[in-house]
């Protein structure tokens, strides 16, 4: 499938469609570090049905300029969670948002390469080279092993692979093992794997919106996260 403009909602809700989502799936969006109007930076959050998917990117869109970062679940969300905020966005009431046992089955394992920098400021053109180096090695080590390809992504200050799984929520600690082995593996003192996105429940950013820690600068400026390559088939 042909890579969506990362500026085009209605081929990136597509894209969501056919690729990333399955039917009936409910999704959360969750925005973090909300700055709207003169309200301190807060959390905006809801879910969000499969065939509601041009609302969900809509409210990405709405969302990216004014916070930290967009993100959205992963795996399946209980369905019945649907009815705390339905197709929409709004500040969620505490314990509102996605937990580990309201996620059906893991349907995707996230690999995270990042660039070690201090927090809250993005990544240096030189820092994201080196992350997507190191991604790559990941993906060529695992075609080593008879793996499937994966969707490679460009998450704004470093790089994804995304994995398609069938696994439990309660994977006994598969996930978890496989991303601290690959963190032993891979790690420099300059990029290392992202070994806290094991939990099933884990939210990833959303492909079409910007990262925008900090400040955007010369040296370090804020980007959009953007799909890069996806499987054939």
């Amino acid at each position: 499938m042909s890579i969506p403009p990362h500026d085009n909602l209605e081929i990136i809700a597509r894209w969501y469609h056919e690729v990333l989502l399955e039917p009936g799936q409910v999704i959360e969006l969750r925005a973090w570090g909300v700055k709207r109007g003169k309200y301190k930076p807060h959390v905006e959050a809801g879910f969000f049905g499969y065939e509601h998917v041009g609302e969900f990117v809509k409210a990405a869109a709405d969302l990216t300029d004014i916070s930290e970062g967009v993100y959205w679940t992963l795996n399946p969300v209980h369905p019945d969670l649907l009815a705390r905020c339905c197709n929409r966005v709004e500040w969620p009431e505490k314990d509102s948002q996605t937990s580990d046992k309201d996620i059906l089955r893991r349907r995707w394992l996230l690999i995270d390469a990042d660039p070690v920098r201090k927090a809250k400021i993005s990544s240096t053109d030189a820092e994201k080279e080196a992350a997507q180096k190191l991604i790559l090695d990941v993906r060529e080590h695992l075609r080593g092993r008879r793996w499937p390809e994966p969707v490679l992504a460009d998450s704004g200050n470093g790089y994804h692979l995304l994995y398609r799984i069938d696994l439990p929520a309660d994977d006994g600690g598969t996930v978890k093992r496989l991303l601290n082995a690959l963190g032993d593996r891979f790690d420099t003192a300059a990029v290392q794997i992202d070994r806290s996105v094991f939990n099933p429940s884990r939210v990833c950013k959303l492909y079409g919106t910007l990262a925008r820690k900090g400040d955007s600068t010369k040296e370090r400026p804020h980007r959009r996260a953007r799909v890069l390559e996806v499987p054939s088939s």
